[in-house]
């Protein structure tokens, strides 16, 4: 075993002994080798002695391991152990990584990339992260500079891949938090018209043409889709729909063929079998259909980021199912942007109704072809859509601030649960209740309420159960008099307790507020009149005429005087409550004569029925005729407007129907919207109240010349 060293050791001591130990650590894999060679020096800090060790493992890795990338993993892993251990720095197994990849070729990052990927949740563990991160977020930024994302598109999406894993969703680094687009992202595209029709003479089996044209107005889509915000430019936008109509009329008289052996439509079933063979089997199960779909995509291998531009190309990338897709998602991917919220978007760039209906359109459009775009065109088109959907929720997410995703904490029960009680028997409460006079129903709730007292029905009686108000009260509160459940309410109220709701009301337009007012005023004279004869009631027990006498004059002077000051006149020498009290203080003569509901004749329905229409049979149905009586009215009547005079005269003249009135029937219509018909009834009205009059007064006159 090695000594103790008591005294101090510079750099180059420790170095040599850390070196010698690292190889017996590193053959045996035990950390704990090197663990007591950094004991041994006692007389040293630790921060002499990890600089050292952090040497001798960069020195170990660079000259010893650097062509064996199995012992290069190792040794990373070693020092992470050595991290635990509490013997070197943090950041060394970092430092390591980065060290090895910065010597040696692409090929050889892209095997030793395996080794980080393997140990993402080791550098979220705590003692790692906040340490580590910024050296891993370094290394593979050093890493993407190296690569070509034209070349190396696999590589750069796993290291990419691995940051997405290894920093949180709320890390603000990672995210594109104010919606920047790559504007270096640049198409170039172009080519002399002539040059480009000579190289088309030859290209046969295409249903369009292709001209500089469509050429142009194709890749010029591009611009718009690296920059959507030039989509809320009104020229812009102008050229955009024309390109855009133009490209997708393209696509659609263009249709291709599912390349599989045996398919003869673009569904999502495969079809397996030689090509001589008839009969095709479209019942294939989804198993089957997904391991042909991953073999699918398996053997495409070859993947370019960037489309080429090459006039000559065209006709065949148009031919590409691949390159279809593409450039529909792109039009997915605009049309998304452009109709979310975004929360750095500019206040100018909104959308016209114009332009929202255009992009509902097209998209649709879009996603119809690609559909129509084999292999497995409908599955794709399905998986394309949940996946903007999921993007859409992700734009949400930053809209709100990048909130930070937490696992609900679960509860831990630190108590032990309440221990159950026993529950007595049925039979003994039953017996309990029975010996007490109560009730037991099983449940607290109703037990307590059936035993609310011992005779229910005369607790429901009881006055502290009755909630109507007053019908005084209820006109007199400080609601909205016009609101129409008010009126309603008070409607109800009077009925049950005031025999003015009986009152008869001899004007088709009288409003029920102004009613319910004259009502109002009415039981407050009423209640006036009562309190002022009790007191003379009290003093008359003595059968005293002469108190009688003096009390009826009394109460006479009062009533007289109430009624004066209730219709005093206003500035205009008119009493304000003349036309208030009109329906309710008729005498008994004027209203004698309209006692009788006015109706219509044959003549004056059909005058009517036209005005009423083929709105007759909603009419007929509030008036309570079923559909049978009313298909009689039609089919005995076929003439216009011959069921409509049929259905009312018959109406008219049914002398067990009291509502069967001219004034109802206005209501009726109102109620329908009826406006035109429900007018002509209202003056039909006034008309015969009109004629009514004149032939009272003629019999007045005639009466009083008799006389």
């Amino acid at each position: 075993m090695n000594k103790i060293v008591e005294k101090s050791v510079d750099f180059s001591g420790l170095h040599a002994a850390f070196a010698k130990s690292l190889e017996e650590a590193f053959n045996s894999r035990d950390v704990q080798v090197l663990r007591k060679s950094y004991d041994n020096f006692t007389a040293n800090s630790d921060h002499d002695k990890k600089s050292p060790m952090d040497q001798a493992f960069r020195e170990m890795l660079m000259f010893k391991l650097s062509d064996d990338l199995e012992k290069v993993g190792a040794l990373v892993k070693l020092s992470v152990e050595a991290v635990r251990a509490e013997i070197v720095s943090i950041t060394i197994p970092v430092v390591l990584l980065g060290d090895i990849f910065e010597t040696v070729t692409l090929d050889k990052c892209e095997r030793i990339f395996n080794y980080v990927e393997e140990m993402v949740e080791v550098w979220k563990e705590e003692v790692f992260f906040s340490s580590c991160k910024n050296n891993i977020l370094r290394m593979c930024n050093d890493l993407l500079r190296r690569l070509s994302r034209a070349q190396n598109t696999v590589f750069c999406g796993r290291i990419l891949l691995f940051l997405s894993k290894f920093f949180p969703f709320s890390e603000r680094s990672g995210l594109n938090i104010v919606s920047e687009f790559n504007l270096d992202n640049v198409t170039e595209y172009g080519v002399n018209g002539k040059d480009l029709d000579d190289t088309l003479e030859d290209i046969e089996d295409i249903p369009i043409r292709i001209d500089y044209n469509l050429y142009c107005k194709f890749w010029s889509l591009q611009d718009f889709f690296r920059n959507p915000n030039q989509c809320y430019s009104k020229a812009s936008w102008k050229m955009f729909q024309t390109h855009a109509t133009t490209v997708l009329e393209s696509f659609g008289s263009f249709k291709l063929e599912d390349p599989r052996p045996g398919s003869t439509s673009n569904d999502d079933f495969t079809n397996e079998g030689a090509n001589d063979k008839m009969d095709v089997d479209l019942n294939i199960s989804d198993s089957l259909m997904k391991k042909e779909i991953e073999q699918s995509v398996r053997q495409a291998e070859n993947f370019f980021a960037k489309f080429l531009t090459n006039p000559k190309l065209l006709a065949l990338q148009l031919s590409d199912a691949n390159f279809r897709r593409a450039v529909l998602v792109q039009f997915l991917i605009l049309f998304q942007y452009l109709q979310i919220t975004v929360k750095f978007k500019a206040e100018s760039n909104t959308l016209t109704p114009t332009q929202s209906d255009f992009i509902k359109e097209t998209e649709t459009k879009v996603y119809q072809l690609l559909e129509e775009t084999p292999p497995n065109g409908k599955r794709f088109a399905r998986t394309v859509q949940h996946m903007l959907t999921r993007e859409e929720m992700w734009n949400n997410w930053k809209n709100e601030g990048c909130k930070e995703f937490k696992k609900p904490d679960e509860a831990v029960a630190t108590e032990p649960p309440p221990a159950k009680r026993e529950r007595k028997p049925l039979g003994d409460c039953l017996r309990d209740a029975s010996r007490q006079g109560k009730f037991f129903l099983g449940n607290d709730v109703l037990t307590r309420l059936w035993n609310y007292s011992p005779d229910n029905l005369q607790a429901c009686k009881s006055e502290e159960r009755n909630f109507l108000p007053q019908v005084e009260s209820y006109l007199e509160s400080s609601r909205d008099k016009n609101d129409t459940s008010f009126e309603w309410r008070a409607l109800r109220l009077l009925a049950r307790q005031s025999p003015h709701f009986f009152t008869f009301v001899n004007s088709p337009s009288y409003k029920i507020s102004d009613y319910l007012d004259a009502v109002r005023k009415r039981l407050a004279k009423e209640r006036l009149d009562a309190a002022k004869q009790i007191p003379g009631a009290l003093a008359n027990n003595g059968n005293n005429t002469e108190n009688i006498m003096n009390s009826a004059e009394t109460n006479e002077q009062e009533t007289v005087a109430l009624q004066e000051q209730e219709g005093e006149p206003n500035e205009e020498g008119e009493l304000e409550d003349e036309d208030e009290h009109n329906d309710l203080e008729k005498p008994d003569e004027d209203n004698n004569a309209h006692s009788k509901p006015l109706t219509a004749n044959k003549e004056q329905v059909e005058e009517l029925a036209p005005l009423i229409g083929d709105d007759w049979k909603k009419l007929g149905k509030k008036l309570g005729y079923t559909a049978d009586e009313m298909l009689y009215f039609e089919t005995e009547h076929p003439d216009r407007d011959g069921g409509c005079v049929a259905m009312l005269v018959n109406w008219f003249l049914d002398d067990d129907d009291d509502d069967a009135s001219l004034d109802n029937l206005a209501y009726v219509l109102e109620g329908l919207e009826i406006n035109t018909a429900a007018k002509a009834v209202k003056a039909l009205i006034e008309r015969l109240l009109k004629a009514k009059l004149r032939e009272d007064e003629l019999t007045e006159s005639t009466k009083d010349k008799n006389v």
